[in-house]
């Protein structure tokens, strides 16, 4: 995941497009590919004969499609392997009649563990990868993939492990930051300033921030960044105490870490920042009930996924497995269904970059989202309020992407 921290059927819904539909037990629809330009491909058998399959596997169709996870990485890698094994399994049992057999292959976390499981996964028939998890583990895994053409969709959130071919379906900070900032701006916000940790996050976050600031026709007033040292809050302190001297100057303040949220609005506002007129602008990180419970970030707002599809799986999940999963579990299931969906509308194209790249999209359990040529992705994301006894949506996610 790099820093931080998601039957069926699919019918062509016009000569020149296609629609994929991913219809759960509950009727729900939770992925969509609509209006390509592809047209209409027959099924077609893949090879009768395949080479022998060595380790743990998950359905029985005749694709092939390998999932990369740190099934020995230890503590919460093992732990996050297991459930996004566990995630691949309850998707192929919604997607009724999924053409896919899924190769699960040990990663153990690194890149070297990811660049032999590729190249078992691509030697034993594997069409498509899923994953690696951990940023270091996707260079590893493209570096044989990208040789072999066959398409990486990983789950990392470190955009530097995007290229094309090696496409990311995690939440991405520009995403978050181009969301929550043109929604202020549409609400009459002009005047923007940031406190962001000193870090590759921060970094990312700053260049997101810079550019979709300037795209809304606003102007930043000023940025800060801060180190933390373990719980000293010495030097966010101080730069805290920047930001509020030209407080009244500012109509937003950009604050993505979740982690130190409640200690900026608590602090700014000790400070004589008015938060009633200052709006504090958050991410993804925000997602946790320390944030939302915090009464100094009142107001605030934030961008995240609609929670329903979510929510709804989670119940799925634990009433086959026994416990609620983690939020990025969607990851695993939106790219399992994902996986399953091209096979059964996109014939011989299924995995090819126009394909995976097509700009209507697809629909998953997190929303819509769609894959560029550079490997990162676009999220329709909804705009949450804080309210101190959590969150409301004040603008509702897209369901499809406009344009």
């Amino acid at each position: 995941m790099g820093k931080s921290l998601s039957g069926r059927g699919w019918a062509p819904s016009r000569r020149t497009g296609l629609r994929a539909g991913f219809a759960v037990a509950a009727g729900l629809l939770l992925a969509a590919c609509t209006g390509s330009t592809l047209g209409e491909y027959p099924g077609y058998p893949s090879t009768p004969t395949q080479p022998a399959v060595r380790g743990e596997t998950v359905g029985t169709g005749s694709v092939r499609v390998a999932m990369l996870l740190p099934m020995t990485g230890g503590g919460s890698a093992t732990s996050i392997a297991s459930v996004f094994r566990n995630t691949a399994e309850l998707a192929l049992s919604d997607f009724q009649g999924a053409d896919i057999q899924i190769l699960v292959k040990d990663t153990g976390g690194t890149a070297e563990g990811a660049r032999v499981a590729a190249q078992a996964a691509i030697t034993e028939g594997a069409e498509l990868i899923l994953g690696p998890v951990f940023a270091p583990a996707v260079g590893g895994a493209a570096s044989v993939a990208r040789s072999s053409g066959v398409p990486v969709v990983a789950f990392s959130s470190d955009e530097s492990v995007a290229s094309r071919g090696v496409y990311l379906l995690s939440f991405l900070p520009r995403s978050d930051v181009s969301r929550v900032v043109s929604y202020a701006a549409r609400e009459g916000k002009r005047s923007f300033a940031a406190i962001l940790p000193d870090d590759t996050y921060g970094a990312v976050a700053e260049a997101a921030f810079r550019q979709e600031v300037g795209r809304a026709g606003g102007r930043i007033v000023a940025i800060e960044r801060y180190k933390l040292a373990g719980n000293d809050t010495t030097d966010l302190t101080a730069r805290l105490a920047k930001i509020a001297q030209i407080g009244s100057q500012v109509d937003a303040i950009f604050v993505p870490a979740g982690n130190v949220a409640p200690f900026v609005a608590q602090t700014l506002s000790s400070s004589g920042v008015n938060l009633g007129n200052v709006k504090l602008l958050g991410s993804g990180q925000w997602e946790n009930q320390q944030v939302l419970n915090a009464a100094p970030l009142t107001g605030a707002w934030y961008p995240g996924p609609d929670a329903s599809g979510f929510n709804a799986f989670a119940e799925r999940y634990q009433a086959k497995f026994g416990s609620r999963p983690p939020r990025n579990a969607t990851l695993a299931y939106d790219g399992t269904i994902l996986a399953a969906g091209l096979v059964r509308s996109a014939g011989q194209a299924r995995f090819s970059e126009r394909v995976l790249t097509n700009r209507d999209g697809f629909l998953g359990i997190d929303g819509v989202f769609r894959f560029e040529r550079d490997g990162t992705n676009q999220r329709g994301l909804a705009i949450y309020e804080v309210t101190g006894q959590g969150s409301r949506v004040i603008s509702p996610a897209p369901r499809s992407f406009g344009g």
